[in-house]
């Protein structure tokens, strides 16, 4: 029996910036981890369908996106989404951490993207959400 890929939405108006976090992440962030699907959304509306669709176990937001960055977008959806999946923000300076915890994410990524830190990172967050396979 294999087990079902995780789903990472990526989110950026910028495709140059969703391939470089799909790159630092990877396709196994951790050997504990399954391999992770990503869907890559260019748009709000994209990313509000795919949230509402419910199979979404991780997203990452570009805060830098435009016209509506991630970062407000995150505060977003974890105020209007019920069991909200988690949300790692990527900003483009160490100095707007603080703006990604004011937007509830679960974790932050610093550009430029260290593959070993983003992995890592991600894996982490994963792992925190995890059900158990055998469910009473």
């Amino acid at each position: 029996m294999t087990e079902q890929p995780m789903r990472i939405l990526v989110f950026s108006h910028r495709a140059e910036v969703r391939e470089s976090i799909v790159t630092a992440v990877g396709r196994r962030p951790a050997a504990d981890l399954g391999r992770v699907d990503y869907v890559e959304a260019a748009g709000i509306a994209d990313v509000l369908a795919e949230m509402d669709e419910g199979l979404v176990d991780l997203a990452i937001l570009d805060g830098e996106a435009q016209p509506t960055g991630g970062i407000g977008l995150c505060r977003q959806l974890k105020n209007e989404i019920t069991d909200c999946p988690p949300i790692v923000v990527a900003v483009r300076r160490k100095d707007d951490r603080w703006l990604a915890t004011w937007s509830q994410a679960d974790a932050v990524l610093v550009h430029p993207l260290d593959p070993l830190t983003a992995a890592e990172t991600v894996a982490e967050v994963l792992r925190g959400q995890r059900v158990p396979a055998v469910r009473a």
